[in-house]
């Protein structure tokens, strides 16, 4: 009953979340502009232009539809789901502004690079069983010794793309591994730049190195993800908390906390 009264809210939250949240309020005031500017252009468009119009309208749609779909079957978090719907429907709604009209298509470009400026897209909310550290915080419960043995931390900025479509994985992931021997931690270098470097992380260039992800054992750092010499090469897999999992052994270090070693 309680599962079924959690999944009813989602909706509301998620209509709560447009309403509060500009970035996604003003991509919904934009897309809905094109319904009150095609109504009222209906009457001044040339008669061969209409029945063209609602076969753009139609193959848009449909297109839109069936690469939705795959991105849903694909993305693993609603924020890379939702990063790339809002992709797919701008390019849609730029087709068919274009062929209304011109200056409208360059009107939605100007729309979307303004909304890009002044908004983005926010992170997941969660944090699970993490907490959020600041570098002072987490350098005090790595040296202190009072706390867990291993703590997993990720560290992430606000505005990285990469961290935002990867921003649910960690949270997701701290509840099913964090025990009494492994803690979870976020720490934000959007907001402590100057501490990137003591980790010998890059906010250089396209932040290809966030989200990094380090693995402390006894205040030591002994993995991360992704390794030192990541920019050396050009593709890297999409974050999952399969990858995480796999790449600092989460199920050994859970089986250990279960059989007490």
């Amino acid at each position: 009953m309680a599962k079924e009264s959690g999944n009813n809210m989602v909706p509301v939250l998620w209509l709560n979340r447009m309403v509060s949240e500009p970035y996604y309020l003003f991509h919904f005031l934009t897309f809905f502009s094109y319904f009150i500017i095609r109504s009222s252009a209906s009457q001044v468009l040339a008669p061969h232009l209409t029945p063209h119009l609602l076969r753009r309208e139609i193959q848009s749609l449909l297109v839109f539809a069936l690469l939705a779909f795959i991105k849903g079957v694909k993305e693993e978090t609603w924020e890379a789901f939702i990063a790339d719907a809002l992709f797919l429907a701008k390019i849609c709604l730029f087709v068919l502004a274009f062929t209304m009209d011109r200056r409208l298509a360059v009107w939605y470009i100007l729309v979307f690079l303004v909304i890009h400026i002044l908004t983005q897209q926010p992170l997941f909310q969660g944090l699970g069983t993490s907490s959020k550290l600041t570098p002072l915080q987490l350098e005090s419960l790595l040296t202190d010794g009072t706390t867990t043995r291993l703590w997993l931390v990720e560290f992430r900025a606000s505005y990285s793309p990469a961290c935002i479509r990867s921003s649910q994985q960690f949270p997701e992931l701290s509840i099913t591994y964090s025990s009494k021997n492994l803690s979870f931690g976020i720490v934000d270098l959007g907001l402590f730049p100057n501490a990137a470097e003591k980790f010998g992380i890059s906010l250089s260039g396209s932040m290809g190195q966030l989200p990094t992800y380090i693995l402390f054992e006894n205040a030591a750092e002994v993995a991360r993800f992704p390794e030192l010499d990541f920019e050396a090469t050009y593709f890297h897999p999409t974050i999952t908390k399969g990858l995480l999992a796999r790449h600092f052994e989460l199920d050994r270090h859970l089986l250990e906390y279960v059989n007490g070693k």
